[in-house]
């Protein structure tokens, strides 16, 4: 499959649609599924130093950095949508397009997840640029491009209740997702500079770690 992308209908939706609202449920049982936070919940922390913030780019409505969080892992968010009214009061929330926030300098690590896909490849040059000049450490969970994760989600996402805007987010998501060293060399991450580590999981879930190197 040749990396291809397609407006997701979440993205167009305002935070109190009912159908957005719907459609997020569906990803936290999608996440809940693949083991998307799990697997962040038992990465991050053995990373992350002492003192250093996390940035979830693309947090959506927090569930993940809230989890962190519970564990005390110190994690800002960074999203269109508002800020999550349980979201910790010690922790940033900043409302803005990736593609265009100015303060990735302040952080060293950043996590992601279902968030890279939503690019073009010469936006995550770009903002691989923008992330190289501070990161120490990134971590993403994003789709495994292959036609197999489609006919699984076609096939069960109206078993599981997922709506008409899961449905379709889910089918151009993976045709928008990853492979091999896909999202590090879009991201400018390569060897010379960086440890990095890929992997596809059965379940469909492209899983990256890249490390500076010292």
């Amino acid at each position: 499959m040749t990396r291809t992308l397609q407006p997701e209908l979440l993205d167009a939706l305002p935070p109190t649609d009912p159908d957005a609202q719907h459609s997020r449920r569906d990803l936290r049982l999608i996440n809940r599924i693949v083991g998307n936070h799990r697997w962040i919940e038992q990465t991050l922390p053995a990373l992350q130093r002492e003192r250093e913030t996390a940035l979830e780019i693309g947090a959506g409505t927090g569930d993940l950095g809230l989890r962190l969080a519970a564990k005390g892992v110190a994690v800002d968010g960074l999203d269109l949508w508002p800020r999550p009214p349980d979201w910790p009061a010690a922790r940033a929330w900043h409302v803005a397009d990736v593609r265009v926030f100015a303060d990735f300098a302040d952080y060293p690590v950043f996590v992601g997840n279902l968030i890279f896909h939503q690019f073009t490849d010469a936006e995550l040059c770009t903002l691989g640029a923008a992330l190289r000049r501070s990161a120490r450490i990134i971590i993403a969970c994003e789709p495994a491009r292959r036609r197999t994760s489609q006919v699984l989600l076609r096939t069960f996402g109206p078993l599981l209740g997922a709506n008409r805007v899961t449905r379709h987010d889910a089918h151009v998501s993976v045709a928008a997702g990853f492979r091999d060293d896909e999202l590090p060399r879009l991201l400018g991450l390569d060897s010379a500079g960086w440890r990095i580590s890929c992997e596809t999981t059965a379940l469909g879930s492209y899983r990256m770690v890249a490390q500076r190197h010292p």
